[in-house]
């Protein structure tokens, strides 16, 4: 090969090769990561909470479309309780269950803030006779109408674990259990035995987190993940499974790799 040509071939690869990458980092990849298609509103919303001193409190990782009373119906037949209002009474109520080990399946949960505005609805499952132990999800509208016409809302769900002192303020709270994913896939379970889910999807949430802590101190990991249950409407429960929806390719694998690693890393 004349030196000439070679030259010009080197040249050519050379100008080729920021093309490329161009293409692939900015168009292809993200094109084949994202899945916000599902609801194209949600694309570009902050994924955690804050804490009522602005600090990053507990991820985002369930989602719910449906009408508040579409969500209230479908939490009472997967038998979740609402949430006490925080009062004086309500205060007494939880510290005596706790102290005494007596059910307080309605006690109430500390707030959390998503855009300035605290939980709107907040749900709990009992884990054990008192409210020490619990799986709770608090969560926000943040779509009036989305791809179906009903609200869209948004939640963060954990597991407390126990009472302690805050690791960050030093006051009285509940610390969490670190994996985040397993009390998501339970409310999304919970939902769909009892019939009241019409399809299930996935967004992207905060991405793959192995360590992060949320507004208290505690530790969690994720797959960064959110899952999204279209909730049946007024009540009627759907007899045949709901439909899901797959994530991307690249999505799947990377869940997969990440689920692999995460075992591995957390036991």
């Amino acid at each position: 090969m004349k030196p000439s040509t070679r030259r010009r071939r080197w040249l050519f690869i050379l100008g080729a090769v920021p093309i490329v990458y161009f293409i692939l980092a900015y168009l292809v990849l993200p094109g084949l990561w994202k899945h916000h298609e599902h609801e194209p509103g949600l694309a570009n919303l902050p994924m955690v909470t804050r804490t009522g001193a602005g600090i990053p409190g507990d991820a985002l990782n369930v989602g719910l479309v449906g009408s508040k009373e579409d969500i209230i119906r479908a939490m009472h037949e997967a038998a979740w309780f609402p949430a006490d209002p925080i009062t004086l009474r309500s205060s007494i109520d939880i510290i005596g269950s706790v102290a005494l080990d007596r059910p307080y399946h309605d006690a109430p949960v500390s707030p959390l803030y998503y855009e300035g505005k605290k939980e709107q609805l907040a749900f709990e499952k009992p884990d054990g006779r008192s409210a020490d132990k619990r799986h709770h999800v608090r969560l926000w509208v943040v779509l009036e109408k989305g791809t179906d016409g009903r609200p869209v809302w948004l939640g963060s769900i954990t597991f407390d674990r126990g009472i302690g002192l805050s690791h960050d303020t030093g006051q009285v709270t509940h610390h969490i259990g670190p994996n985040i994913d397993a009390e998501r896939d339970l409310l999304m379970d919970d939902l769909r035995k009892a019939g009241m889910v019409e399809s299930f999807f996935q967004i992207s949430g905060i991405g793959p987190t192995l360590i992060a802590w949320n507004g208290e101190g505690d530790p969690y990991y994720t797959d960064g993940e959110i899952d999204v249950a279209s909730l049946v409407r007024d009540g009627v429960k759907r007899t045949e499974p709901p439909t899901t929806l797959p994530p991307p390719n690249l999505i799947a694998l990377k869940d997969q790799v990440w689920h692999g690693i995460s075992n591995v890393v957390t036991q």
